[in-house]
């Protein structure tokens, strides 16, 4: 019998679960490093009010620098990506800025926001923008310019063409910048919490680390876990969403782009 993919992956989870169970109670790993999963389970249960109130804290700082990251990067990535001239100019000033560790400069970040959630917005919202700004301006400065002077040509609007042409075009990266920006936001804002915080999972996690409570810290791991898993499952959920006009702008753009036999435009109305 041949697996598909998904039960490939749902048989790969359900073999770590168990392994996580039963290695730490047969004694092969020390519950200090790897606590029982029951254990760690009844470990959040039990103080589920405490993980809800810090899990709180970690979300509105991960959905206000999501803001800041995804939003502004996709902005700006639109537009370094639609002007040659300033992204000949810009971006190898941001790639250059991106392969700086930023973890190291977080100190800077609390002496100038101090240690509450300023810090870690700002040092989560640099970390995720970078990436996303980046796929954004790639993935736009490589659209086939054929379709945008084809759709030009037979009279579409700007709005048009970037509704029709551009935005279809860019979506699969776009997509897919923000998910990798969306995800080091997440990163971003747990480190900065395990680092200098008194409140948030992160916290959670340098406080019981701190009192070796090993299935407590896992527990609040599997809570980062089910928060990274969950933004991954709306970005899948926005790219099938998206995927039918995906296909109705590349339809678009090659009927915009069709051509007699001798190579001349044939004539075609632009719909509204």
């Amino acid at each position: 019998m041949k697996l598909t993919p998904t039960q490939t992956r749902y048989l790969i989870i359900a073999a770590l679960v168990v392994l996580w169970e039963v290695l730490p109670r047969a004694g092969l790993i020390a519950p200090l490093f790897l606590p029982p999963l029951t254990q760690t389970l009844a470990a959040g249960f039990g103080d589920a009010r405490a993980y809800a109130s810090h899990l709180l804290v970690t979300l509105g700082e991960v959905a206000v620098s999501m803001i800041f990251a995804c939003g502004g990067g996709i902005l700006v990535g639109a537009v370094v990506g639609s002007v040659p001239k300033l992204g000949r100019l810009l971006l190898p000033l941001f790639s250059g800025f991106y392969a700086v560790p930023l973890v190291v400069l977080y100190p800077v970040f609390t002496a100038w926001f101090g240690i509450g959630s300023e810090s870690k917005i700002v040092f989560a919202s640099i970390y995720g923008f970078f990436p996303t700004m980046l796929g954004t301006a790639a993935g736009i400065a490589t659209i086939d310019p054929h379709y945008l002077v084809a759709a030009r040509s037979m009279g579409a609007t700007l709005p048009q063409r970037i509704v029709r042409v551009v935005v279809p075009a860019a979506i699969p990266t776009v997509l897919s910048s923000f998910r990798i920006g969306g995800a080091l936001v997440i990163v971003g804002v747990v480190v900065s919490e395990m680092l200098t915080s008194s409140a948030g999972i992160g916290y959670l996690i340098t406080s019981y680390r701190t009192v070796l409570d090993s299935p407590r810290v896992f527990a609040a791991i599997i809570l980062v876990l089910i928060l990274a898993v969950a933004f991954d499952a709306l970005v899948q959920l926005a790219e099938r969403r998206t995927a039918a006009w995906r296909q109705a702008g590349r339809a678009a753009a090659k009927t915009a782009r069709g051509t007699r036999p001798g190579g001349a435009m044939q004539p075609a109305s632009v719909a509204p």
